[in-house]
């Protein structure tokens, strides 16, 4: 086991949440035990203020935590992870992330922000933008290139990264953008672990299934940590890897979470085991989905999509389903709207997807299961004039919520007629007009 007082930190993390800790974290802790690589420890930076609680706890604990890996066999694998070797609390004093951020040793910025964590707004103080562009600016005068490597779920997730911060370089730093286009690098990468919001043990705890994957481009400027020694695949071209996760993986995840919390469902396990939601997934991969998704090459698809079905029935990670629903705005338009949008192209079968949106409409517009059970919704990114819209006279004026408006679904009348029956109708009928 490594010795912590040898480690100095090279990577900046924004988003010290489950996910984070799953993922990277699990890598890093993996790669300290090599004696070369004794320069690639975590600092984290947390900067929400709901972030107090864990930021407490974890500092208390000199940022080490137990990470329990469960097993579809019931068996429960605890890891001590100690990469993470430094931690400020921006509401506390953002200066510590700031001077770290500039730091000679700092070479790479991580961030796990969520997907609506990329939209820029300049007017918003202490953002993310914010502490990255005052590090930069530091950086800049003393000439140190860094990369910045998002490890969201998003499509071209680094190119999106990219776009985020350099627009918001150019409103609010111009003379850190254009030092910025030559001295930062922005890799894609592709993340894969289910991380659920177990509570349980001490609120440091992180629970995970014990797959996991990460593939990264190779697109580094100030250097990068030997990840491959554990397990990370490096690439010049994450593009097919991703938009099979996203399209396949994320995209299933948002089908069934909307009617399956309508009907009172509260873990994905459960849900998997009925056999309506089972065929609805694979229906929708096998049918909507794989027609549409480039297969990486030595990646068989069919025991891909099978190992999904099989890693959302794990009881022992026991997924949560308002987990799933949460921030459903900014994951429609990742993982559900581009395949939509080449249904609707091909004039393929829309049904499934009418039955998704119907049901998100639902769960929005009402905030109650069929059983009359409060939902708390969790839509972070959603605006006053969004929900103004949820409840207009017409039902299809939910289409004009972005990110649907850009489909034109009103000019789809197979879809809509589908739609308003899925949203006049309960789950269970639903399903049998689905023919499950």
């Amino acid at each position: 086991m490594y010795d912590r007082n040898t480690i100095s930190a090279g990577i900046v993390h924004f988003g010290v949440g489950n996910f984070h800790r799953a993922h990277l974290q699990y890598y890093n802790n993996l790669l300290l035990e090599y004696e070369d690589q004794r320069n690639w420890g975590i600092y984290g930076a947390m900067i929400m203020p709901a972030d107090g609680p864990l930021y407490s706890a974890l500092k208390s604990a000199a940022g080490i935590y137990d990470l329990i890996v469960c097993y579809p066999s019931g068996e429960r694998k605890t890891h001590c992870i100690r990469s993470l070797i430094g931690l400020c609390w921006g509401e506390e004093d953002p200066e510590p992330i700031i001077e770290q951020i500039a730091s000679p040793d700092t070479k790479i910025i991580t961030l796990t922000i969520t997907e609506g964590g990329y939209v820029v707004n300049p007017d918003k103080s202490k953002s993310v933008f914010w502490y990255i562009a005052e590090g930069l600016r530091r950086r800049m005068v003393a000439g140190l290139p860094i990369t910045i490597l998002s490890c969201d779920n998003l499509q071209h997730n680094g190119d999106t990264a990219a776009k985020a911060f350099l627009s918001y370089f150019d409103a609010m730093y111009p003379d850190i953008a254009s030092w910025a286009r030559e001295n930062v690098s922005f890799p894609n990468s592709m993340v894969d672990r289910i991380t659920p919001a177990t509570k349980s043990g001490k609120i440091t705890d992180v629970f995970c299934e014990d797959f996991i994957q990460w593939v990264v481009e190779d697109n580094f400027i100030a250097g990068r940590p030997a990840w491959e020694r554990v397990g990370v695949y490096f690439t010049n071209d994450v593009t097919p890897y991703e938009n099979m996760k996203l399209s396949l993986l994320n995209a299933s995840h948002s089908l069934l979470c909307y009617p399956a919390y309508l009907e009172g469902f509260k873990k994905v396990d459960a849900v998997l085991s009925d056999s309506r939601y089972h065929n609805l997934i694979k229906d929708f991969m096998d049918v909507d989905v794989a027609p549409y998704v480039p297969v990486p090459e030595g990646v068989d698809l069919g025991v891909y999509k099978e190992t999904l079905l099989r890693r959302f029935s794990n009881a022992a990670v026991s997924d949560q389903v308002s987990r799933l629903c949460g921030d459903g705005v900014a994951k429609f338009a990742v993982y559900i709207v581009p395949t939509l949008a080449k249904i609707l192209a091909n004039e393929k079968y829309t049904k499934r997807l009418a039955f998704l949106l119907a049901s998100y409409y639902k769960y929005l517009k009402y905030e109650r299961t069929e059983l009359g059970e409060k939902i708390d919704i969790f839509e972070p990114h959603m605006t006053a004039e969004d929900k103004k819209i949820l409840t207009g006279d017409s039902l299809l004026d939910f289409f004009e919520l972005s990110p649907f408006a850009a489909l034109d679904l009103k000019d789809e009348p197979s879809f809509v007629d589908h739609y308003k029956f899925f949203v006049e109708h309960s789950v269970s009928e639903g399903f049998k007009a689905l023919g499950i």
